[in-house]
């Protein structure tokens, strides 16, 4: 099998500029361009994931897979195989110009007949994973452990009514997390992807949520016995394949943390099509995350207007991605997380450079919203209206009542003295919808 999966892409992809016809160009992404004082590229911090991209030939539940992936023909041994598929991801990472990538356990290496086959398999190809990281410079943004795919994770795994389930769960994210820690990995991710219920009529919601609770502070006492300084971070989801998670949202992570002393040990993986599965926007989860204290890294999708499943789609919509930067950058930006395209092809998308094509796409909306994001903070679009709506709670009756110094009877009696009639004011919903789009819409912000 050729060591070149990518011939046609002869270097790094480079800038073009918004005029550019060349298709494997950026039109916007340029990674040391400077914005608020810091690199484009440190802004961003963009991942390629290996299970979408590279682990993936493209099936879905009405069809076999489509896409062109010599790395996954099922003839080859499953280890070389296996080698193969990092031989291009690598090179795919390091022409595109990738700072970061994204993998779980099963995504590198092939599952054993026993636990130790697959340890002993995972433990080989992190070799390997190591020498290409070295060798390209590319960092891994963070790993995490596939407790979906097999069948013995079919009612779960934390939330298992089989404790050997949760055995046997435990084992591996032990192994991946270590895995991350030797990798250097800047944060590690629990995606419960089956911790939910099909049907309440056998389900014991407290016990499950005990068991994930206990499971969870498992994994956090583990990453301090090790050393591990990254980031854990849990991905909500509401649905889907169940048909009800624990992890909805932000908030009832939140929550759910809060109940069980955990607030200190996690943050939120938000993607951007979990937060529509929930009903809201990726604005509402991202400035939700960042309010409560929650907020850690992002995997940057989309879904489809007219499906309501995760179709994980590559973004394209800077209207969209431009509120969220704002709040992650006017707030101080990514620490240990970043942008992660957890995205999938189209399934007619079959040629192996439609890759480059859907990445680089998804780049330029994440560099454009970017400069937009900033062009709001520097002008104020929305940061002087926002101060201005809550001014009253900084001086007067405001402070004192934030500072408890007005109990309910005291406010009570001055409402009932005639002291207080408020007059309804204007939230300026449409102006400042106007001043945004006004931004978005802007002359060209190329240098």
């Amino acid at each position: 099998m050729s060591s070149e999966f990518f011939p046609n892409v002869a270097e790094r992809i480079g800038f073009g500029g918004l005029t550019s016809t060349e298709p494997l160009a950026f039109k916007v992404y340029e990674p040391d361009r400077m914005v608020l004082g810091k690199r484009m590229e440190d802004h961003l911090r963009i991942a390629v994931c290996l299970w979408h991209s590279f682990n993936w030939p493209g099936t879905d539940v009405f069809g076999s897979g489509t896409f062109d992936r010599p790395w996954l023909e099922g003839t080859a041994e499953p280890m070389e195989a296996a080698r193969a598929k990092l031989e291009a991801a690598f090179e795919f990472i390091a022409k595109l110009g990738a700072p970061f990538y994204c993998f779980h356990d099963r995504d590198i290496a092939p599952e054993g007949a026993t636990f130790a086959e697959s340890a002993a398999n995972l433990d080989a190809m992190v070799d390997v994973a190591a020498e290409h990281m070295e060798r390209t410079g590319a960092r891994l943004l963070w790993g995490t452990a596939n407790l979906f795919s097999h069948p013995r994770y079919a009612a779960g795994a934390a939330t298992n009514p089989d404790p050997e389930v949760f055995a046997y769960a435990a084992a591996q994210v032990r192994q991946m997390l270590e895995v991350t820690h030797r990798l250097d990995g800047a944060n590690y991710v629990l995606w419960g992807g089956r911790e939910g219920y099909e049907t309440l009529l056998n389900t014991d919601l407290r016990r499950e949520e005990e068991q994930l609770a206990r499971f969870l502070t498992l994994v956090a006492e583990h990453k301090h016995r090790i050393g591990f300084t990254g980031t854990l971070l849990l991905e909500p989801k509401p649905q889907e394949p169940t048909k009800h998670q624990y992890d909805y949202d932000s908030a009832t992570v939140q929550g759910f943390l809060a109940r069980h002393d955990l607030l200190d040990e996690y943050r939120v993986n938000i993607e951007v099509n979990h937060a529509t599965l929930a009903g809201h926007s990726f604005h509402h989860e991202v400035a939700t995350a960042i309010a409560i204290g929650l907020f850690g890294s992002v995997d940057v999708n989309r879904g489809d207007y007219q499906n309501g499943w995760d179709t994980d789609q590559f973004p394209n919509s800077v209207d969209e991605l431009s509120l969220a930067l704002y709040e992650i950058v006017r707030t101080g930006g990514f620490t240990t997380g970043g942008f992660n395209f957890d995205t999938k092809l189209r399934r007619q998308s079959m040629d192996r450079y439609d890759l480059f094509h859907a990445h680089i796409g998804g780049i330029d909306t994440l560099a454009r919203s970017l400069l937009v994001a900033a062009d709001m903070i520097e002008s104020g679009t929305l940061e002087g209206p926002r101060i201005e709506r809550y001014a009253a709670w900084d001086t007067g009756i405001g402070a004192e009542i934030l500072g408890g110094g007005a109990s309910l009877a005291q406010l009570g009696d001055r409402v009932a003295a005639g002291g207080i009639e408020p007059r309804p004011r204007s939230g300026r919903q449409e102006e400042l919808e106007n001043a945004v789009n006004q931004r978005i819409w802007s002359a060209d912000r190329q240098p």
